[in-house]
């Protein structure tokens, strides 16, 4: 079996600005949204190491969007997901699928030859665990590949973002305050902080102890040239690339300005203060059951 490449993946930034088009379908079009984000994942996998008949098990399947890109790109497809109602999200759950535990997977030692998971580590409570199990169940030479959301990112909070910056319980508490329900990513019970810094220690000592070859460490979604904030801490928990930035920027001029200036879309307004009731104000937005801006009238 072929070593995996150790040539690094230019991702450009045009791939970065298709994918952030794609997150805005996430909610209103699923089905566009993962089909999109699988596709593009599968041709990642493949810069590394070929995918005709290799066998990929997929930690954290879900329900099928990635099954269908891995196969198309010609490889033999396991997926795995503590989760059956995530499994069976496209109708009923297909053939080499199993339900189990990313933190003890139910395979051989050096069985695979790409372990994959996307988005998944941060929904469990040990995530290298789950990462040293990866390893385990990959073949000598295969390819172990591991994207997670970072805590300290815009979505580290996932639904309940951005509060999680002021503490996940925190967020969790407010988000069912104003919703009337439990987010279905619980802070302590399906999501946990997982930092940058973590995943890089994590690999350091993989490789010191001789498990792994680490082939590429990269911000997944980001322009291949902006690899450096790895090296800088806090920064690379927090910042994307100015670039990023950029194309978001211009999204929001091209799509949702014109709107505002058309009036066709317009802030909801909750309540307005004056400014001498400024306390007011901080009190109904620390309840957390406005909807709507709090506004404060300096007239």
């Amino acid at each position: 079996m072929p070593r995996p490449s150790t040539k690094p993946l230019r991702a450009s930034l045009s791939r970065s600005v298709r994918l952030l088009r794609e997150f805005r379908h996430e909610q209103s079009d699923p089905a566009r949204f993962y089909t999109a984000l699988a596709q593009d994942s599968a041709a990642q996998v493949a810069h590394y190491t070929p995918l005709d008949s290799r066998l990929v098990f997929d930690v954290g399947g879900g329900p099928g969007y990635f099954r269908d890109a891995f196969r198309e790109a010609g490889a033999r497809y396991l997926a795995l997901d503590s989760d059956v109602g995530e499994l069976a999200g496209l109708g009923d759950i297909a053939t080499g699928t199993v339900v189990g535990s990313g933190m003890q997977l139910p395979v051989r030692t050096g069985c695979v030859d790409v372990c994959y998971s996307s988005n998944v580590l941060e929904h469990v409570a040990q995530p290298w665990t789950m990462a040293r199990e990866m390893v385990r169940a990959t073949k000598p030479g295969g390819l172990v590949f591991i994207s997670y959301t970072v805590w300290f990112g815009p979505w580290g909070g996932h639904e309940t973002a951005p509060w999680h910056f002021l503490g996940g319980a925190r967020a969790r508490r407010r988000y069912t305050r104003v919703h009337g329900h439990e987010p279905k990513n619980k802070y302590g019970e399906s999501l946990f902080p997982v930092t940058v810094a973590a995943g890089l220690r994590w690999a350091r000592e993989q490789e010191d102890a001789g498990t792994v070859d680490v082939v590429h460490l990269t911000p997944r979604y980001n322009p291949w040239w902006s690899r450096w904030m790895l090296r800088v801490p806090v920064l690379r928990e927090l910042v994307r690339s100015v670039e990023f930035k950029g194309a978001l920027a211009a999204e929001l001029q091209e799509h949702v300005w014109p709107l505002l200036a058309d009036r066709k879309v317009q802030p909801v307004m909750d309540m307005i203060y004056p400014l001498a009731e400024a306390w007011r104000a901080h009190e109904r937005m620390e309840a957390g059951s406005h909807i709507g801006k709090i506004v404060l009238d300096v007239e």
